[in-house]
Formats: structure tokens, sequence, C-alpha cells
């Protein structure tokens, strides 16, 4: 298997290219798609108006909260063609769903193998994937279908247990690890808890989901550098989302994930859904290509990113995609889920003993996003503590830590005397947007 051609090719082909596909998905739009027909009427925007990747300005933009009021409206084909459901994390207190296709299976396989040959892998790697398959999880199945694509080997630990990830790595010997940058930092700690030589493992290199590992300027993070500095793989920072359908990962240059101009468009917008200047950083607005059961139109992902559009030293002409280096409207990332503050109020709300609570967010020691949740509670039972954590699991794939505390000290906390309402997330994160 080689890499595209098309992202190879100079700029001028490459638009001329992605304006074709444009065409393409307008029509499949317009003819199936209830949400982006009624979205055109409404705007009286003709087809005929949208003929190059400039002209996307005149749609107007979509977002999460149309996702989730409008759910099944983006859905483009009869549902005995869907062959598999997916979701979201639950950015608004419920998960979105999203319905793939066999053709859209056949697409997500493609992305993650071509994904994976930009962060030189190949068919001679065996894979350890370390994340969930199950669960509803989009990621997991990606990551299977590309390995499987690319013609490698994977083995399917699933998430945590790091006694079970290092029998596998011992027993199956695979050359890349699949991973959450924080959970390789929990493996290097168990392999040295345990006296495992993990400096002499198989292991070779890691793609590093759900976190970076990267600062703007694309040197290692705090967690990136801790990485290379106990076990020296080689890291490969990679960037997607269920509603993209589509990764952006690094080569060996280091130098951001990489566009694959026949998947995707990519459009980096300010708060007023203006084009941003080349190299100031934007909100990621996406545009899918070829996706046939929910493709999006000119979707806002809340993700802040600059983009680079130098050729890159591997050969590859197409964009890369910088860091995340703010999130809009509270956005969490949270080993490796992202969410935001009423996804976790929607949960806790359902528990009577809970008498009330606060969320804080910060920024722990190796640089990651981490969730604190102070609760007011009168009397603790045994195994509340963990009746929650299950709830949080069962709901959002991920528990964050709880701290039990006095009633009245949670309340003086919501209800400071220069507030007017409650308040109940408190966000502690340091700041990266200047």
């Amino acid at each position: 298997m080689h890499a595209p051609e098309i992202e190879f090719k100079d700029k001028e082909q490459v638009k001329r290219f992605q304006e074709k596909k444009l065409g393409e998905l307008l029509d499949y739009l317009l003819a199936f798609s209830p949400f982006y027909k009624e979205l055109f009427e409404k705007n009286k925007i003709q087809r005929s108006d949208i003929n190059t990747l400039e002209d996307l300005t005149k749609v107007p933009v979509s977002s999460k909260y149309d996702l989730y009021s409008r759910n099944f409206d983006f859905l483009c084909v009869p549902k005995n063609k869907i062959v598999d459901y997916v979701t979201t994390s639950g950015t608004l207190g419920d998960p979105v769903t999203f319905a793939l296709t066999d053709g859209d299976l056949d697409r997500l396989g493609y992305n993650e193998a071509i994904s994976f040959l930009c962060a030189e892998c190949s068919a001679d790697d065996i894979f350890q994937l370390t994340t969930t398959i199950d669960r509803r999880f989009m990621a997991g199945l990606a990551y299977f279908l590309g390995a499987r694509k690319l013609g490698a080997g994977l083995v399917r630990v699933g998430s945590g247990i790091p006694e079970l990830q290092w029998d596998t790595i011992q027993r199956i010997n695979p050359t890349v690890l699949v991973a959450v940058p924080s959970f390789i930092i929990k493996l290097i700690e168990y392999a040295e808890a345990n006296n495992i030589d993990y400096k002499s493992s198989s292991v070779q290199k890691a793609i590093c989901i759900g976190e970076s590992v990267r600062n703007p300027d694309f040197s290692l993070n705090t967690l990136g550098q801790k990485i290379q500095d106990k076990w020296g793989i080689k890291l490969y920072s990679t960037y997607a989302s269920t509603e993209m359908v589509t990764a952006f990962t690094e080569c060996g240059a280091s130098q951001g994930g990489h566009h694959h101009p026949e998947l995707i468009i990519v459009e980096f917008l300010d708060d007023n859904n203006v084009p941003v200047k080349e190299g100031e950083p934007g909100e990621v607005t996406i545009t899918t290509l070829g996706v046939e059961g929910m493709p999006l139109l000119r979707f806002k992902t809340g993700d802040i990113c600059t983009a680079n559009y130098d050729q890159c030293e591997c050969g590859r002409t197409s964009m890369r995609l910088g860091p995340i280096l703010g999130r809009k409207n509270q956005m969490i990332k949270y080993k490796g889920t992202s969410l935001y503050p009423p996804a976790l109020y929607d949960i806790l709300d359902t528990m009577p003993m809970i008498k009330n609570y606060i969320v804080e967010v910060f920024t722990n020691e190796i640089g990651t996003d981490e969730i604190l949740i102070r609760i007011g509670c009168v009397d603790v039972l045994e195994n509340f503590e963990k009746e929650i954590k299950d709830h949080f699991r069962a709901k959002l794939r991920v528990a964050p830590m709880v701290r039990f505390e006095d009633p009245k000290l949670i309340q003086s906390l919501q209800f400071p005397e220069i507030s007017r309402k409650a308040i109940k997330f408190f966000d502690k994160r340091n700041p990266v947007l200047s």
C-alpha cells in the first residue's frame, strides 16, 4: 500500500481535486440530507452558488448543537443501509449517534491505513491496541480496520490493565502501541515497579491518541517529553473525532498531522465564522468527503488549531494541522475522551444521595486535563464512590476523581457573593492561548 498521490500534488491541483469532490458532496446532500436541504432552502442558497472552496463561506456553519438537537436529520440513507452505530462521548448531556454504512467502514479503514503510513508504519508492523473497540467507540474500530487494510498484524488488548498489556508485549512482540499518552506513563510505572525491562521490549513507536504530546512549536510537551525521557520510543501525534471520520497523523518529521485531501475539506474560522489569515489560529471547521451515512458540511469542531501549508520534508504537500491550542465552550479532553461539563452534570443530577457538587478541571503534572468532582454529601455509604465512578464509565467511558465534602462548603463555592446564579464549573487549567 502506498500513500495517495494527491498528498504530493501542488496546491492548485489539490484545490481543483477538492472542488470536484465538493460538487459531488453538495449534489448528494441536496438529494438525501433533510438537514442540509432545509438549510439551503431557509437561506435561499442555490446549488449553482457553490462551485469553489471560497464559495463555502456562503453556507452557514453547522455545530455540535445541531447534531445533538437534529441528530438523525443528518442521515442520508435508509436505516437498512446502516451497518454500525457509534456515539460521541456526550457533549450536551447525551451522546450524539453516528450511523455508518458498509462504504463508510471501508472509508474509515482506508483513512486509518493511510494515516498509519504517515506514521511510518507498514504491513511488517504489529499493532497493540490499548483502547476499547466496543462501547460504541469509533476510534478503536478505526484502528482495527486501518491495521487490517494496511495488511499489518494487530492485537486487541483494550483499555487499562497494565499487567495484561505487558504480558501481551512479551508474548506477541508488537512494534507499535496505539495508546493515550497518559496511559503510556502508567505502563512505564508498572514496568518499573515490576522489574520489566521495558526499554528492551519490541515496541518501537506509539500512535498517541486523545491527548497531545506536542507544544504549538511541535516540540514535545511535558507529557511527551516524560515518555521520551523514560522509554525513548518514537511518538506520533494524531488528531481525529467521531464527527470528521478522518485522522490527521504526523509523519516522521513531527511537524503536524497531515491532511488527507480526498477525505476532508478543512477551514479555520474565527468567532464570526470568517476564515482566519494563513498561519493564524482558528476553529477547525470540516466538510467530510465520501461519507455516505451522515456527511457534514462546514461543521465546527470546537477545536482551535493553526495550519502549516509549507511542503513537508517527507515530500507531502498537504496541509499539516498543529496541536490543539484551546477548546471552545469549556471542552475537556480527559483520558482520550472529549466531553463537556453538562455531560457530567446530567450524571450527578440522577443520584439522590448527592446534595450538591462542583466540577474542577485543572492541568496535572504531565500537562493533561484532570477532573475533580467535589461532592456535598452528608452520609457517605460504603462503595458510593465506586457507584459514582461506575455511572461515569457507563455513560462517558471514563471516571473522574471524586472527593466528598461538607455540603455547606460546596454551597458557599456554588454561590459566591458576586454571583447571581449557581456556579458548578471551575476551570483551573493552565492557559494556552494568550
